[in-house]
């Protein structure tokens, strides 16, 4: 890779090694719920937070109340979105008079923005008013990325607590994420990205004529071009630093008013990543023990580094049945090189699988290049990292919920193996755990591989994938992957606003949402009312190098076993057969 490729992915790996511990022991104060940097802002708003939604700061609730609370706030948002979306024509802030959006698509963008999914089954800039896009779409961004930043939080005292029934207070956990991390950052990094290029307006669309200047062919008339306006940048700020990725336009961030320069890439990608890796840190502060927060950050930047090398090679190199046709793949001073199809040439080869891998490791999906278009290995990688759990490093907090039962089902194999105690932090791991960390694995994949399958053998649904073979198969894997881990990106040749992928994919959002949630509470609870063991030489230790590397491992081995058969039916008999793509 060039120099200038290496340099996008220095400067973002640059960048979470300064903002993770700064970012990481910030989370751990507000969720301590100690004496922290803006108090004397943030204090009085909070009170006035709770005092207006008549919130008891002090009380706690059981892991079931708080699974009530998150489901109770969800229900009321998807009712309002689908609301909003099917009135929109009647609201105002709609200076491009759309009008309203139909049932089932309704239905699915609801459920999308509520679960921190943003799968996008519409162009964005000609089907939803400026008015749906603040309220309904921005608003859910921002209570959903706190809602994975309160259920962290909860997970992390389930770990932490002894003999004990609560978990934390939902609402209050709610308000602190939203007002001491997601407003104050978001609003930062809006007026940052609007520095760098960003939109942010409430213009219509102008219509105005191409600079060429040149005649249609039919009639002379003057080619003309609609550019479309919006408030762009301070949906681009939460969309990236909560780990959403619905975007304001289609092409999301692949669109030059999204996304303007190699800069703004950088920084765009960096703001997806800065979370999730903050919150291994606070977790550290918080069970006082930084080596355990060392196994989950050494385990998830491993993954995350080997899949950026990866697929920025693999897209790099290029595609090697184009030689033929005299294409040229090689870098130049006119050509960055390597496999350009679907991809800004601003930005390159690396700069689009840097962010292919980041955008799908987290729980983000705005991708800024059409993943469709990678190779088959380059695109099955980003596949197979939300296939993963989107554990590297995950979303805003569930990544490292979904982190730590990895970690608490590599203790309990471990210790059998060795014949030792399956304990983590002094705490026994017992059967019951152990099933619900299976329930959490296991779901999604049913999920996924019943709705593929289903999609694949179905002639209507499968009439809307635009190839057939192996890709068709990636294709349809890719979009229920996307849907049911919350992820939202693309594979770019799926026609779903049909009524069987919106109402489909909308199902697979939910059980994402909420089939993950329970059974993770649920082993949070079972482990807070445990007691806690002193830690002898009989006892596993889960904070060594060792077990750093069997934890890695276990992510990997659990995927395979799991997916491995569609990945050899997909991405693998693609590449080995070497039609891309058909």
């Amino acid at each position: 890779m060039a120099a200038a490729s290496w340099a996008q992915i220095a400067a973002v790996f640059a960048l979470l090694v300064i903002s993770t511990p700064i970012l990481g022991g910030y989370l751990a104060k507000v969720y301590r719920n100690e004496k922290a940097p803006g108090d004397r802002v943030f204090l009085p708003v909070e009170r006035l937070v709770y005092r207006l939604l008549r919130i008891d700061p002090d009380g706690e609730q059981r892991w079931i109340a708080y699974v009530g609370s998150v489901v109770a706030l969800t229900l009321v948002g998807v009712l309002l979105n689908y609301l909003v979306f099917r009135v929109q024509h009647l609201l105002p802030g709609n200076p491009d008079h759309l009008r309203g959006v139909s049932p089932p698509l309704a239905f699915n963008t609801a459920v999308s923005f509520v679960t921190n999914t943003d799968w996008q089954n519409y162009t964005g800039e000609s089907t939803l008013s400026q008015f749906s896009q603040m309220f309904a779409l921005v608003v859910h961004q921002f209570l959903s990325a706190a809602t994975g930043m309160a259920l962290a939080a909860a997970f992390i005292r389930g770990v932490i607590r002894t003999r004990t029934t609560t978990l934390g207070n939902f609402w209050v956990d709610m308000v602190r994420s939203l007002v001491r991390v997601l407003v104050p950052l978001s609003f930062v990094f809006a007026i940052v990205l609007l520095a760098g290029g960003v939109i942010d307006n409430f213009h219509s669309t102008q219509v105005v004529p191409t600079i060429s200047s040149m005649g249609t062919p039919a009639t002379g008339a003057p080619v003309q071009q609609s550019i479309p306006g919006g408030p762009v940048a301070s949906m681009v700020s939460i969309e990236m630093i909560g780990d959403n990725g619905g975007g304001y336009f289609g092409a999301n961030m692949a669109h030059p008013f999204e996304n303007p320069n190699p800069i703004v890439n950088v920084l765009t990608i960096w703001l997806a990543a800065a979370i999730p890796f903050a919150f291994p840190w606070a977790y550290g502060r918080l069970v006082g023990s930084m080596r355990q927060a060392t196994v989950v950050i050494v385990a998830m930047v491993t993954l995350y580094a080997l899949s950026v090398v990866a697929v920025s090679a693999l897209e790099a190199h290029g595609n090697s049945h184009l030689a033929q046709f005299g294409v040229a793949q090689a870098a130049t001073a006119a050509n960055p090189g390597g496999n350009l199809e679907g991809k800004d040439l601003r930005l390159g080869a690396t700069g689009s699988a840097l962010s292919a891998v980041t955008m799908t490791g987290t729980s983000t999906g705005g991708v800024n290049s059409a993943v469709e278009s990678y190779t088959p290995l380059g695109g099955g990688i980003p596949l197979s990292d939300m296939m993963l759990g989107e554990v590297i490093p995950g979303g805003t907090g569930t990544g490292l919920y979904g982190m730590l039962i990895f970690v608490l089902i590599t203790a309990f194999i471990a210790g059998l193996m060795v014949g030792r105690t399956p304990m983590y932090l002094g705490k026994r791991l017992l059967a019951g755990d152990m099933t619900l960390a299976a329930i959490y694995i296991l779901v999604l994949p049913v999920t996924v591989l019943s709705f593929a399958g289903i999609s694949l053998l179905l002639p209507s649904a499968a009439h809307q994938i635009s190839t057939t073979g192996p890709h068709a198969v990636t294709e349809a894997v890719y979009a229920f992957t996307s849907a049911a881990h919350n992820n939202g990106s693309a594979f770019a040749g799926l026609a779903g606003n049909t009524l069987w992928y919106n109402s489909t994919l909308g199902l697979a959002m939910w059980v994402g949402r909420f089939f993950e949630i329970i059974p993770a509470l649920a082993l949070a609870g079972s482990l807070a009312r445990k007691r806690t063991y002193t830690v002898t030489a009989g006892t596993l230790r889960t904070d060594t190098p060792l077990f750093t590397a069997l934890l890695a491992a276990i992510v990997v081995i659990l995927v395979g076993l799991t997916y491995f058969p569609v990945l050899a039916l997909g991405p693998l008999a693609e590449h080995f057969s070497g039609h891309f793509g058909v």
